[in-house]
């Protein structure tokens, strides 16, 4: 997940994740690492945050994540991922 500092959106995509004990790389685009903007672009041409990828498929930011749940397709994602 590419995240910044102070996103109110990135803290809720991380607490999700944790709640269901879904393991994640954060990724930091802001003052911390600023080159990984430019491959977050790359991957997924978007510049805001946050951005989830499942294995190296983009899937949006918080959302777009949630709205997979509420759809019950997340978890048919994040297993095909683990393959």
């Amino acid at each position: 997940m590419y995240t910044g500092d102070a996103c109110p959106y990135c803290t809720r995509a991380k607490r999700f994740l944790d709640q269901r004990g879904i393991p994640f790389e954060e990724i930091y685009i802001d003052r911390r690492d600023p080159a990984e903007r430019d491959r977050l672009v790359e991957l997924t041409g978007r510049y805001t945050v946050p951005q989830i990828l499942i294995g190296d498929t983009p899937i949006g930011g918080w959302d777009d994540m949630k709205a997979l749940h509420d759809a019950g397709e997340l978890d048919g994602l994040l297993g095909g991922a683990a393959e």
